[in-house]
């Protein structure tokens, strides 16, 4: 049995090793930010981290500040300078820690005012011509941001002189929409500007129907889809003037969620896991079978050996009377007939 053990041993490591370059590495989470990654100052903002089920440890950290905690949600009760910044996350099962997640710009707006936000030659345009949308501040900021409603990412350009353009050549249905931007220093990246009011550009010649302007600013740029759908419901209860901000959801790239991928990915490697627990068992078996055969065999020896027959005693020796003479062989040989 001794020499079973080892060799044990050595099995289980090289099918973990097997099991482990099947099962590669872990998933990267989901980083989001609710309402929005935009978050103007003294609001509530949250960050949260998802990984898939069953996972042992988050670490959610601030970039460049050596700040992070070991829970998958950060509440911010007041949104305050302090706390913009650039965020990832990442996750722990066993020993193995899953890549990082994609980082995430918190952005502290309302930090300065508001530029203005124009569109040259018009805000209603025929498909195939071209448009400039010029955001304009009051002051000398080197940096400007332009978000259009329904787009993940800002296009951010740098300022000419007190404004910056941003052409769009050749516009179609799709370029169709409201657009807001901000003004900010590249010293400071994450605080930015109130947003400007809201344009709407119109691609005439469509069947695009012009909408009313909101007067809040981007609901969400990266959101939980159910929040996102609440929050306009309850955009619309309040006023029928105002129509509500349009969800800005990021999406990975591909038609699968990252939850469903890291679901059939734990799927998979559960079977795996079962599959090796299986087969560890059986090796434990023939080997206590092995054991408990070993050990029988000389247990039946002995059991047999004490039921053998005993050898014959041997026979003592009568005392010889004196007419046989002494002699070993009964015989007298003294007389004759």
């Amino acid at each position: 049995m001794a020499p079973s053990l080892p060799a044990l041993l050595c099995l289980g490591l090289c099918l973990g090793q097997v099991v482990q370059a099947q099962l590669g590495t872990l998933p990267k989470p989901s980083l989001q930010a609710l309402p929005s990654s935009l978050a103007p100052l003294k609001t509530q903002v949250t960050i949260h981290c998802q990984g898939p089920p069953d996972v042992d440890l988050y670490r959610l950290e601030k970039l460049r500040s050596r700040k992070y905690q070991d829970r998958p949600v950060l509440f911010i009760k007041t949104m305050e300078e302090s706390f913009a910044g650039c965020y990832r996350c990442s996750y722990q099962n066993g020993t193995l820690w899953s890549p990082p997640s994609d980082q995430l710009e918190l952005v502290a707006t309302g930090v300065y005012a508001k530029p203005s936000l124009s569109a040259q030659p018009s805000l209603a345009v025929s498909q195939g011509e071209d448009v400039t949308l010029r955001c304009q501040s009051q002051y000398s900021f080197d940096q400007f941001a332009l978000y259009k409603e329904g787009d993940t990412k800002p296009h951010k350009r740098p300022a000419e002189q007190y404004w910056a353009n941003f052409p769009i050549t050749a516009v179609t249905v799709a370029h169709s929409g409201i657009y807001r931007c901000y003004s900010f220093s590249s010293k400071f990246p994450y605080l930015w500007s109130a947003p400007s009011d809201p344009l709407e550009l119109v691609v005439t010649g469509t069947s695009v129907t012009p909408s009313l302007l909101s007067r809040e600013p981007p609901s969400s740029v990266t959101e939980f889809p159910e929040a996102s759908r609440k929050q306009s419901n309850l955009h619309l209860n309040k006023s029928s003037t105002i129509v509500p901000s349009r969800t800005i959801t990021v999406s990975p790239k591909g038609s699968d969620s990252p939850t469903g991928l890291a679901h059939q990915h734990y799927t998979k490697g559960n079977l795996v896991r079962i599959c090796l627990g299986a087969v560890i068992l059986i090796l434990l078996v023939g080997i206590l079978a092995e054991d408990w055969h070993s050990r029988k065999k000389p247990l039946l020896l002995r059991v047999r050996a004490a039921h053998r027959p005993l050898p014959p005693l041997p026979q003592t020796q009568k005392p010889h009377s004196r007419q046989d003479g002494g002699r070993p062989d009964g015989h007298n040989h003294g007389s004759h007939h």
